[in-house]
């Protein structure tokens, strides 16, 4: 599982916009997707894009995304959003 995040660097200006992309290499059924942010359990969204179109201080932090195919899950490397 790996995550691609817009701006490069995941470094977003207060206000402006954040795309988080979650791409799978190999799955043997359909996919399903989940985003999360720090060690929360609960989902900030689903589908392989998660979009925060005007980020605030509270949105800072590591996300990752969980990507399963129903028989098993993996999730990606956090990735570490810092906004300025």
């Amino acid at each position: 599982v790996s995550l691609v995040a817009q701006p490069p660097g995941a470094r977003v200006a207060l206000g402006d916009r954040l795309v988080l992309l979650c791409a799978v290499t190999a799955g043997t059924g359909p996919l399903s997707f989940s985003w999360h942010r720090g060690g929360s359990g609960a989902p900030l969204g689903t589908g392989p894009r998660l979009e925060l179109r005007h980020v605030g201080d509270n949105d800072s932090g590591h996300y990752r995304c969980r990507a399963s195919d129903g028989d098993s899950a993996a999730e990606s490397v956090p990735v570490n959003v810092t906004v300025l």
